[in-house]
């Protein structure tokens, strides 16, 4: 098999990525695509449920990232769901839908696979090649996936009910008004907390840290519009600065005013300032001062996998 589709049904968007095996046994991308669709609105209940209109645009979604995928003849097409479709009450009946509208079954991902497939990816990283020990944190709607690296194998791995729609829904009384610093409060001890009784294990002294997901995708793009830059062209590192000055300017915004902001993908303004507040409390408690950030995550993880030698 030399070429796949991968198909990644998150909580905030869903994903393409159709990738080939390359020179020197590295994955190369021939497609990229994101769609903002947003099928995880009511993680934050007791009982999860995706809505009739999420399940709308995510099989809308879907179908267009499959057309977009086709002129590429890919050996297979794997399609996968993550968080919002695993802990939905009703994530079955939503699989059953696009299975019958499409023909392609959906593969959930437990919380470990999950997290295991974002580190498969990272390692696919070129820009990443020389780190050895590190964190990589994958930020999503519905889940925060945790893992440690030693000599480039992972050696911790957890997924957290984390996610800023999640976080959100459940410590933002009205998403569209200034954020309340009563509720940033409750939500960074929250995070906290969770990682905590996480069991998982932060080093004294932090090794380098990498971020995947939106969010740092969302920082880096309100940068380079600042700056005039194309979203290639940002630096891939990101110090923690950087996200404690963007959260105080966010915070007294209204949701219409984040909207507005240059680089900033609406669908995202709603949970964006919980996402910040998320990591920056896992900066904290971890104590890291920066994130590399990366775009090779689970897709290429999925890629690689599929595309392994025999």
């Amino acid at each position: 098999m030399s070429r796949v589709a991968i198909i990644d049904i998150g909580s905030n968007s869903i994903k393409v990525l159709v990738a080939e095996r390359a020179d020197a046994g590295r994955i190369g991308a021939l497609l990229t695509k994101t769609l903002d669709a947003r099928i995880s609105a009511g993680l934050g209940k007791a009982r999860p449920e995706l809505s009739e209109d999420g399940m709308l645009r995510g099989l809308s979604a879907i179908r267009e990232l499959l057309a977009d995928a086709a002129p590429f003849f890919p050996a297979k097409i794997i399609i996968v769901a993550t968080s919002a479709v695993r802990d939905a009450a009703n994530g079955a009946e939503f699989r059953e839908r696009i299975g019958a509208a499409t023909g392609h079954e959906i593969r959930i991902l437990t919380g470990d696979e999950e997290a295991n497939l974002i580190g498969l990816g990272l390692t696919c990283d070129p820009a990443l090649a020389g780190l050895r020990d590190f964190y990589v944190f994958d930020l999503g709607g519905g889940s925060l996936e945790c893992l440690s690296f030693r000599d480039r194998h992972i050696h911790q791995a957890v997924s957290l009910q984390l996610g800023c729609v999640r976080l959100t829904e459940r410590f933002v009384t009205d998403a569209g008004a200034p954020l309340k610093q009563g509720e940033a409060n409750a939500l960074g001890v929250h995070v906290r907390d969770e990682l905590k009784r996480s069991g998982f294990r932060f080093a004294v002294t932090a090794p380098s840290a990498v971020f995947t997901g939106g969010t740092m995708s969302t920082v880096r793009a309100i940068k380079g519009a600042r700056h005039g830059v194309p979203f290639e062209d940002t630096p891939s590192l990101i110090g923690i600065d950087t996200l404690s000055q963007l959260l105080d300017e966010l915070a007294p915004l209204t949701l219409e005013q984040r909207k507005m902001i240059p680089g900033m993908p609406p669908a995202r303004a709603d949970v964006f300032p919980a996402a910040l507040i998320t990591m920056l409390a896992l900066a904290d408690y971890a104590h890291i001062d920066r994130f590399h950030h990366s775009l090779h995550n689970l897709r290429w993880g999925l890629a690689a996998e599929t595309l392994a030698p025999a």
